[in-house]
């Protein structure tokens, strides 16, 4: 991979995972809710998770759906109802003492198993792997799925700090409340693109 191929994947990978969605969002409403130690799982689900999803799609896996078409369409009901799931988990996450003795964020195989269901990974990696491993070579591969690992530390930590400095301002139940909701409303809010595609 040259220098100029490399710089454009890094930059690709990092503004494909900075940017908000459903990760990021659950990554924002764990930190503001469980705080940043309990979300290192979570964080590291991602970090490991998607890469190793790039990994597998770079070396063959979406031939699955070319030979088994009705598999795209089980993942996509996968992917809704797991979002819809988790949407109503975060609107309805207990204040951070209660979450303490209650609730827990999602474990590192939760996180990891979730990128197999997360419509923006499915995009982020099929985009990837199409742009900067398109001969599909190991070595290519690899590439995509080391940077992804490198750029995913920056953006799990950047997002889970973030909710986690809101906790600050979360301390009151009725801001935490509507905080949470508007996590779940906005993370319902991705799976547009997947419902309707001409809207994205």
């Amino acid at each position: 991979m040259t220098l100029d191929l490399f710089t454009a994947l890094v930059a690709f990978a990092f503004v494909t995972v900075i940017t908000p969605g459903p990760n990021n969002l659950m990554l924002m409403a764990s930190g503001a809710n469980f705080g940043f130690r309990r979300t290192v799982p979570h964080m590291m689900g991602i970090g490991i998770g998607f890469p190793s999803m790039c990994f597998l799609v770079g070396i063959g896996v979406m031939q699955v759906f070319d030979l088994w078409p009705v598999s795209y369409v089980i993942l996509k009901v996968l992917s809704v109802a797991y979002l819809l799931y988790l949407a109503w988990k975060i609107a309805n996450a207990a204040p951070p003492k209660e979450a303490k003795a209650e609730g827990r964020p999602l474990t590192f195989l939760q996180s990891a198993a979730f990128q197999w269901v997360n419509p923006k990974a499915w995009s982020m990696a099929l985009s990837a792997i199409t742009l900067y491993a398109a001969s599909r070579d190991l070595p290519a591969v690899l590439w995509v799925a080391g940077v992804y690992v490198g750029v995913s530390v920056v953006s799990t930590t950047s997002w889970t700090v973030l909710g986690q400095q809101m906790r600050r301002l979360l301390k009151n139940p009725a801001r935490l409340r509507t905080f949470n909701w508007a996590m779940a409303v906005l993370l319902v809010a991705t799976l547009i693109p997947v419902l309707w595609p001409g809207s994205a």
